[in-house]
């Protein structure tokens, strides 16, 4: 029985170290959308935003406070009309 070669040429892993993409076949548009789902999921934007001004710890705390009671608010309002 011959040995049956797979003849798929198969992609180089990744060793780049950070948000890095390689481009394949001169395919830009495809590099650049796997470029942005990485930069959407690794928060990066998220995180300069909060960065771009200091926040005093105050400020943060209450920010989570109201957040939680936003949270709980709409928890409340869910069970309400799922009673109904």
């Amino acid at each position: 029985m011959a040995y049956k070669k797979n003849f798929r040429s198969k992609r180089p892993k990744d060793n780049a170290v950070g948000l890095a993409v390689t481009v394949h076949n001169n395919n830009v548009e495809g590099a650049l959308k796997v470029l942005k789902r990485k930069v959407k999921d690794s928060n990066l934007f998220i995180e300069l935003r909060e960065r771009e001004y200091y926040t005093k710890p105050s400020e943060t705390k209450r920010h989570k406070h109201n957040l939680a009671k936003l949270r709980n608010h709409y928890a409340v309002q869910k069970e309400k009309n799922n009673d109904k």
